[in-house]
């Protein structure tokens, strides 16, 4: 039974972009996406209409990525398919203990964030994505090895995002150290994590469960190429 508190989950792009991301928000009637640099994702109302997809068109461009994320509205059919991918929504269930052992990642930090995530390709990363939410990081020796963040945030939640380790430094439990310490971060504001796994990823899906996240409902994340 879904909570009456988590159907914000059900849009989250656009409750964010709605709410606290507002300031990172480019609009046009009800179609809206991020600021350049910042992320890829954008949302159109339940029910779009020619025009507010027309909407949407105008403000990314021609030839541009409409990155739909896990939003289930059918675009114009004119629009290129470029991905699909299968996937599924977590919720935080609550146990288990702070992380600890991890920094805080500020803007000195973005070059090394940018090598390690096409070095491990946890999924989308930009230049400004760090501005969606604090980043922390694992060092060894002084290289960062590891890190997570926070991305999507619809009222009272707070995805939990680009959790990545870099090949050399896997096996030491960094993951579920940063993990845990970001779901501290976000309790600790009376809100709950959540966050997006890729169906396939089986051992992320493993490693969250432990931590004890559950999952909320199976989504489709999906891309199309604007004509």
């Amino acid at each position: 039974m879904v909570d009456l508190g988590d159907v914000v989950l059900d849009d989250p792009v656009g409750e964010s972009l709605r709410g606290r991301h507002a300031h990172l928000a480019r609009r046009l009637g009800r179609a809206a996406t991020y600021l350049p640099g910042v992320a890829t994702f954008s949302t159109v109302s339940t029910d779009p209409d020619p025009a507010e997809w027309a909407d949407l068109a105008q403000l990314l461009g021609r030839g541009e990525l409409a990155d739909m994320f896990s939003s289930p509205a059918v675009p114009p059919p004119d629009w290129e398919p470029v991905f699909v991918l299968e996937g599924r929504q977590m919720v935080w269930s609550g146990g288990g203990e702070a992380g600890t052992g991890v920094v805080e990642l500020g803007a000195d930090s973005v070059p090394e964030m940018l090598d390690l995530v096409a070095r491990t390709r946890p999924g989308p990363f930009w230049p400004r994505t760090r501005e969606l939410g604090a980043y922390l990081g694992v060092r060894e020796n002084g290289v960062l090895v590891a890190m997570a963040g926070e991305r999507l945030r619809p009222p009272g939640w707070t995805e939990i995002s680009t959790v990545c380790t870099a090949p050399e430094a896997r096996g030491r439990g960094h993951a579920a150290r940063l993990v845990r310490a970001l779901a501290a971060r976000v309790t600790a504001r009376d809100e709950r994590p959540f966050l997006h796994v890729a169906e396939a990823n089986t051992q992320a899906i493993a490693l969250y469960e432990r931590l004890g996240f559950k999952t909320r409902k199976h989504v489709t994340f999906r891309g199309f190429r604007i004509p």
